[in-house]
């Protein structure tokens, strides 16, 4: 599937409505496409808590931030972290933005053994999302990736212990699914639990952002993204763009946002397709059982 057309003026971030009264949270919201998002939402008047494993890199973030911010500790690679975080919050939430994310580290495992993509990227924002979603009263947007069409969920070998790493291209595939798959069961159990809130996705296209430093001991693969990043990417604001967009524009349940030119790699958001896989419901629900299983944290509704 392709980009759908847009109508109308190009969609940039200062189309979004007000949001004075809001509170939005945010993971990994130091640096990147995270931080632009924060910026954008404080500007539209929310209250945005940035969900950190390093709070003093998020203070640092937030000094710079026009608005109403506040930094917690989060360590999505830890369940215990995402525990305390959770048992914490008061109050309702109206956003929550599931941003953060490793790209191609050297193989590791998390703090409860699972491989780092898959640990971070998908299990640690399943287990955030279903232990807050309670007090959620808007949306839950999913940042996934393009990437996610050369992922494949291995339900044998989730955790990348019989698979050859590599360079950990097929692992960040494979966790970029697994956060549409989420996206897509979590929609679907809102809808039977009657809930009225809405579960979407954004991807960023090709932004330059810090994401790669996770891969920083892969020298080689640190030279060939930085010449396709100076010749092809957008900044970060415009990555943020999609998730603005699919946190505050009328989207469809699972609805998925990216950059609507040049493959899908930059432009202003649009709804865009995924992979066959990606749409698959059965694989979606096999998913987020074994999500709970190894997290121990099901759905709350």
């Amino acid at each position: 599937m392709t980009a759908t057309t847009a109508t109308g003026p190009a969609w940039t971030a200062e189309r979004m409505p007000r949001l004075d009264g809001a509170t939005i949270i945010v993971t990994g919201a130091n640096s990147g496409i995270g931080l632009e998002a924060v910026r954008a939402f404080a500007r539209h008047g929310a209250h945005v808590v940035l969900a950190v494993r390093d709070e003093q890199r998020g203070r640092d973030a937030a000094a710079t931030i026009e608005g109403s911010t506040e930094v917690r500790r989060l360590d999505l690679a830890d369940l215990a972290s995402v525990r305390r975080f959770a048992a914490d919050w008061t109050g309702d939430i109206d956003i929550l933005v599931n941003n953060a994310g490793v790209l191609m580290p050297p193989f590791g495992l998390t703090t409860d053994g699972f491989e780092l993509h898959f640990g971070i990227n998908h299990l640690g924002h399943f287990a955030l999302t279903n232990l807050l979603l309670p007090r959620i009263t808007g949306r839950v947007v999913t940042v996934a990736s393009g990437e996610h069409r050369a992922g494949t969920i291995d339900f044998d070998d989730l955790n990348f212990t019989t698979r050859r790493y590599g360079w950990g291209s097929a692992a960040y595939g494979q966790s970029k699914l697994a956060n549409l798959l989420f996206t897509l069961e979590l929609q679907r159990r809102l809808d039977a639990s009657g809930s009225h809130v809405l579960a979407t996705a954004a991807h960023p296209g090709m932004a330059a952002t810090n994401l790669g430093s996770s891969s920083k001991k892969n020298l080689i693969l640190n030279a060939v993204a930085k010449i396709a990043v100076r010749l092809f990417a957008q900044d970060a604001t415009s990555g943020a763009a999609p998730t603005l967009y699919a946190a505050t524009e009328p989207m469809p349940g699972a609805g998925y946002a990216g950059p609507g030119g040049r493959r899908e790699m930059t432009g202003p958001p649009v709804l865009v397709g995924r992979s066959d896989e990606a749409a698959d419901a059965a694989t979606a629900t096999r998913l987020w059982a074994a999500s709970e299983e190894l997290t121990g944290i099901g759905y709350p509704l």
